[in-house]
């Protein structure tokens, strides 16, 4: 019996009959599949090919009463330093199809935003100009209705296909969703991302292509992108920039082991020196306290926390 109460030994043998042997990795460091490249082990890192293995190790999972998490690119997590008692199921490895008809494109879940919006630009079709530096998975971004440069998935989003607790798939158009800031029915409901469908429109290839090079161009001038993070670490709340907040906090810079706030963007927590989630965690706790001390504004994490 494993120390997080159940037969690890047994569940990892009934998970590879799902999906085969080599998809079920034992103590897999979970520092190896975040942008933050921090994280333990998770006890069994389970691959899924398709749907109906997803929902086989779903089904395995909820009937050994094991815990389980869905992670997509890893993008928007912090793991803790003792990693995960449970199964991590992984969709960035090999949910990946894409298709095409029309002006529409269908993307699976685990197909990274950046290479859908390269995709789109190479066939013509524009929408997704503004996730071409979002670094997460199609499934996560609809899951926290990502977006950056004014463009969210609510924009461009015509239906997504999901996995329900229950183990039915279904297929929820856009205005099912009830998609707001970093908000979806698919998180309130804990429904799993199979694969989207975009709507886009017929552009200037060139035009498309000028307009991700200057967000590109953009986003390297003011974010830090050399060093691993989670992306941006807060929720911005109404009437204030967090990165505004968080210097004039006198904050930017500030570092507690390994993690620090960017000087390049106080907005970022970033991973300067071998960070641990303890230190990214002392870090966030810090801004947070600070900020709400001086301005009265409790800054709300946009990351995930798990373990």
């Amino acid at each position: 019996m494993h120390e997080s109460g159940y037969d690890l030994e047994s569940l990892a043998w009934r998970l590879r009959a799902i999906v085969g042997e080599e998809n079920v990795l034992v103590d897999e460091p979970m520092s190896e599949h975040t942008t933050f490249e921090v994280g333990g082990p998770a006890d069994l890192y389970v691959i899924p090919d398709d749907s109906e293995e997803i929902r086989d190790v779903l089904r395995e999972c909820e009937e050994s009463g094991v815990p389980h998490f869905v992670l997509g690119y890893g993008s928007d997590l912090l793991v803790s330093d003792e990693g995960y008692r449970g199964v991590i199921i992984a969709l960035g490895d090999d949910l990946v199809g894409v298709t095409m008809e029309d002006d529409e494109m269908t993307c699976e879940a685990g197909v990274g935003l950046k290479e859908a919006s390269e995709m789109a630009c190479e066939l013509g079709l524009s929408g997704l100009e503004f996730a071409c530096g979002i670094p997460g998975s199609v499934g996560g971004a609809c899951y926290m209705n990502a977006g950056a440069y004014d463009g969210c998935m609510a924009d461009v989003l015509k239906c997504v296909r999901v996995l329900r607790a229950d183990g039915t798939q279904d297929t929820l158009d856009v205005d099912e969703l009830d998609l707001g800031y970093r908000h979806s029915r698919i998180a309130d409901e804990g429904m799993i991302v199979l694969s989207a469908t975009f709507d886009l429109h017929h552009g200037n290839p060139e035009k498309i292509r000028e307009t991700m090079d200057e967000l590109t161009r953009q986003r390297e001038e003011k974010q830090p992108l050399d060093l691993p993070s989670a992306g941006s670490t807060f929720k911005r709340p109404e009437g204030f920039y967090v990165g505004k907040l968080v210097t004039d906090a006198g904050l930017r810079g500030y570092q507690s082991g390994g993690a620090a706030v960017s000087k390049k963007h106080a907005g970022f927590v970033v991973n300067v020196d071998h960070a641990t989630a303890a230190d990214v965690h002392a870090v966030i706790e810090h801004v947070q306290d600070e900020v709400e001390r001086q301005f009265g504004v409790r800054l709300e994490p946009e990351i995930r926390f798990l373990g």
